[in-house]
């Protein structure tokens, strides 16, 4: 019911959406898609999809490389700073967002990379390589190290357990952390704020702009496919991790 009471207000935006008239409003009667057709037939739009979807997808491969890896050595590696260690790498979760925007800005500014793809992706990656890590040490919680043990006791190379043992058994939480990277990619606007100005507009931004400056029922147009991305997303993640389970359970 919880989650209920916060998800439901985001779906105003469906009505709204479809509203015939050029201002934000409820439909009475009448409905329209000029606005979704609008949205992708606009160049302004369509590159805006286009460019989220890049600097989304680049995240999601380097943040769950990263957090894959550091893990990975975490969980391997264990002493009494690895914990000190962990809790370093998860403090873009708990720092404010609009605090770690200021500081990409100032870090961004002297190599040349404001307003940039390379600035933007290097952002996002740093706040989303700790949701992989989360994901990821969850999984790794319930591999069996005796696993490990027996293909390293085969004369198996480092480097190959972890590409033939390792990863195949912690694969839906490699997955489900690369599905919330591109989410968080995809749906961030604070830190897009601050160091995207005029080269690199993403989706977010765009909506931003657009409630900002106007009130064109685009934006919630543009909110319905944000939204239908995320839940089919959601849906996909489900699909895998069922199948995975019935697959499990036909082995064992």
């Amino acid at each position: 019911m919880a989650l209920l009471f916060l998800v439901l207000p985001a779906l105003i935006a469906i009505p709204v959406s479809l509203t015939p008239k050029r201002f934000l409003s409820m439909p009475k009667g009448d409905y329209s898609w000029r606005h979704f057709e609008f949205l992708f037939s606009s160049p302004e739009w369509l590159s805006s999809f286009a460019q989220s979807g890049i600097i989304a997808v680049s995240t999601a491969v380097l943040a769950t490389a990263l957090g894959t890896l550091a893990a990975i050595g975490l969980w391997r590696v264990t002493s009494k700073y690895s914990e000190m260690v962990r809790a370093f790498l998860l403090l873009p979760l708990i720092i404010p967002q609009i605090i770690s925007a200021m500081a990409f800005y100032r870090l961004l500014i002297p190599l040349g990379l404001l307003d940039t793809y390379a600035g933007l992706i290097l952002a996002h990656t740093v706040l989303a390589a700790p949701l992989v890590l989360i994901t990821v040490s969850a999984s790794l919680a319930n591999f069996d190290p005796k696993l490990e043990q027996a293909s390293r006791n085969l004369g198996a190379p480092a480097w190959t357990t972890m590409r033939r043992v390792i990863l195949p058994s912690i694969r839906p939480g490699v997955f489900a952390g690369a599905l919330f990277a591109f989410i968080l990619s995809w749906d961030e606007i604070v830190v897009t704020l601050f160091i995207s100005k005029f080269n690199v507009y993403t989706l977010p931004r765009r909506m931003w702009n657009g409630i900002r400056e106007n009130t064109d029922p685009t934006v919630a147009a543009a909110a319905v496919v944000l939204i239908a991305v995320t839940l089919g997303a959601f849906a996909v993640s489900a699909i895998v991790s069922r199948q995975r389970a019935q697959t499990a359970l036909k082995e064992d």
